[in-house]
């Protein structure tokens, strides 16, 4: 079973009659079970893609196939597959404790008792969630905030997440305990994981498989030691830049 992207096409309307083509006919195929990054400079597409992926947006033209499901005919089988974080978006109820919002994400998707308490010692164990769970989303830090969006997406145990931007703006030790936690919700459950990062280290240290886009093309899709080979370095950081900057040399040329 897998994810499988066929001829992605999203075209936004813009004042005065204009548009703007933001994901340019991309297919790829993602295993269940994979931890793979999904990265591209800013305005490449990459969240346009998740929206589509996630069912948020509509795309113009081409199909999204999650375990061979669709959006159109399976949508309640697919959201319950499926969670999502967004790193500027929290999921969580703005004003009431963090464990109200987990106890509503438990009714919501008929979590049984026995599950739920599982995953809650799972996660406050990993993720160190007992010291803010009577807090409200409006009184944590960004880390703390993005540890009990992790916790809501995974309550129900979904069998895939999409992590946009997870580590933005977290100090040093609450990315290494979220990345942590990702390698071990992959190990043990073999929850596939798609990440859009900026983030060289979140790359680095997680991920199998990298898809990358510019200006909404498909420009690698493939391992992340077959990069390393066709660039002939292990310098990540080197190689995305390059990439980034042959990507605006195309742009260039066709303009």
């Amino acid at each position: 079973m897998s994810i499988e992207v066929k001829d992605l096409t999203k075209t936004y309307n813009l004042k005065h009659h204009q548009k703007k083509l933001a994901v340019d006919n991309i297919s790829f195929t993602i295993p269940i079970g994979e931890i793979v990054g999904f990265i591209g400079p800013n305005g490449a597409g990459k969240s346009t893609t998740i929206k589509m992926m996630t069912g948020i947006l509509t795309p113009d033209k081409g199909s999204i196939s999650i375990d061979g499901l669709n959006f159109k005919t399976n949508r309640k089988e697919i959201m319950l597959k499926t969670g999502v974080v967004f790193g500027q978006k929290s999921v969580l109820c703005w004003d009431i404790p963090v464990i109200d919002s987990l106890k509503l994400f438990k009714d919501m998707y008929r979590v049984p008792n026995d599950i739920f308490k599982e995953n809650m010692d799972i996660f406050s164990d990993i993720l160190g969630l007992e010291g803010f769970l009577r807090q409200p989303p409006r009184l944590l830090s960004l880390g703390q905030r993005m540890k009990a969006d992790l916790a809501a997406s995974l309550i129900y145990n979904p069998d895939i997440l999409f992590l946009d931007e997870p580590t933005i703006g977290i100090d040093v030790l609450s990315k290494e305990r979220i990345r942590q936690f990702i390698r071990r919700i992959n190990k043990e459950r073999h929850t596939t994981i798609i990440l859009t990062t900026h983030d060289v280290s979140d790359i680095e240290s997680l991920c199998e498989k990298m898809i990358i886009i510019d200006k909404g093309t498909l420009i690698y899709d493939g391992t992340l030691p077959q990069l390393k080979s066709i660039y002939r370095t292990t310098d990540l950081e080197e190689i995305i830049k390059k990439i980034y900057l042959e990507g605006e040399e195309r742009n260039a040329k066709i303009c």
